[in-house]
């Protein structure tokens, strides 16, 4: 597993971004027989190639949405308040209705590691990202066009699944 070079990743994404977008809509629209098997398939051969520690471009440039018990937890976890901790920390997006991080990178990243400081308790949707073998990947696709930008995992998906599928 070699290291992601972040300005490459950033240079291919502005190369092939159009025609990623473009392959996932096309299989929003008509999705294969058996996606889901496909993705989980081509999930296990992504993450013996991708290292998410030598990147956390997510944690660098995206904010999480916090779920209420996300919140709770985080919040526990460093003896606050759930009111003290979104005081010091997020914000509510009126837009969306969710709450997220006041700033980026992730003020619980550490930028020499790439680690996570609370990664125990960290949000659903870290645990979760970048959400690649979803049960119904259909459901996912808006969420894989917009991650295609940020995560070389995601990326590298979908490169498979076009060579895959082509």
């Amino acid at each position: 597993m070699e290291p992601v070079n972040l300005r490459s990743f950033k240079q291919k994404v502005r190369h092939h971004q159009k025609a990623f977008k473009k392959f996932l809509g096309k299989i929003e629209k008509n999705p294969p027989r058996h996606l889901d098997k496909i993705a989980e398939t081509i999930d296990a051969e992504v993450w013996k190639e991708v290292d998410c520690l030598s990147c956390a471009n997510c944690c660098k440039t995206m904010s999480p949405t916090f779920t209420n018990s996300d919140i709770k937890r985080i919040a526990t976890h460093f003896s606050m308040t759930p009111k003290e901790f979104k005081e010091k920390w997020l914000y509510f997006d009126e837009e969306d209705g969710d709450w997220m991080n006041t700033k980026q990178p992730c003020q619980f990243l550490n930028l020499t590691t790439n680690m996570c400081a609370i990664y125990e308790v960290r949000p659903a949707d870290c645990a979760g990202f970048p959400h690649l073998k979803k049960k119904k990947m259909t459901d996912y696709i808006h969420v894989h066009q917009q991650n295609v930008s940020y995560c070389p995992a995601t990326f590298k998906m979908v490169e498979k699944m076009m060579q895959q599928l082509s």
